[in-house]
């Protein structure tokens, strides 16, 4: 069972809480999602194939890591969550690079560069059943064919423009 807290439009936590999946927000009510961009040196994006059965996009490829916070967690610590649930890594995040405001709520973009062998990877099989490592081109061919989480066209181009704003590359 997983709880969310709610924000109001400011972005300030209202003190009160949500149960997903069982309490729909109300009006004026938000929540916090996150995304993490994990790049290597060589201007690849890490990206997961979503499980077949799990959610809306089952069976499409995604970034490297996605969700919701649950109650208590700062954006920082939601993106290392579910980095560490969804993909087995344990890298230490920054601040978010962007933040995306959607209908019911804010998504916090984590980017960060470190070169990451797919072996290392400690997939989460009831959320993720593949990942692979795409450039630029690869990822905008893979979201025109319908393969790809039907992110707008831009939000992907950005993703792709800011990774040169990410430190150093770390081999893991």
């Amino acid at each position: 069972m997983e709880f969310w807290d709610v924000y109001d439009e400011n972005r300030r936590l209202t003190g009160k809480t949500v149960r997903r999946d069982v309490d729909p927000l109300g009006e004026g009510e938000y929540h916090l999602v996150v995304h993490v961009c994990v790049f290597s040196s060589e201007e690849k994006l890490l990206l997961q194939r979503r499980a077949q059965g799990h959610g809306r996009f089952g069976g499409l490829w995604d970034v490297t890591a996605a969700g919701s916070a649950v109650a208590g967690e700062t954006p920082r610590q939601a993106a290392e969550r579910e980095l560490k649930e969804e993909m087995g890594l344990a890298l230490p995040l920054g601040r978010p690079s962007f933040t995306v405001n959607f209908d019911k709520g804010f998504d916090d973009v984590f980017l960060t560069v470190h070169d990451v062998g797919l072996s290392a990877l400690v997939l989460q099989e009831e959320e993720v059943c593949d990942a692979k490592w795409a450039t630029a081109e690869e990822v905008f061919a893979m979201h025109a064919a319908g393969s790809f989480v039907p992110y707008r066209a831009g939000f992907l181009q950005t993703l792709f423009e800011l990774k040169g704003k990410c430190k150093g590359a770390l081999k893991l």
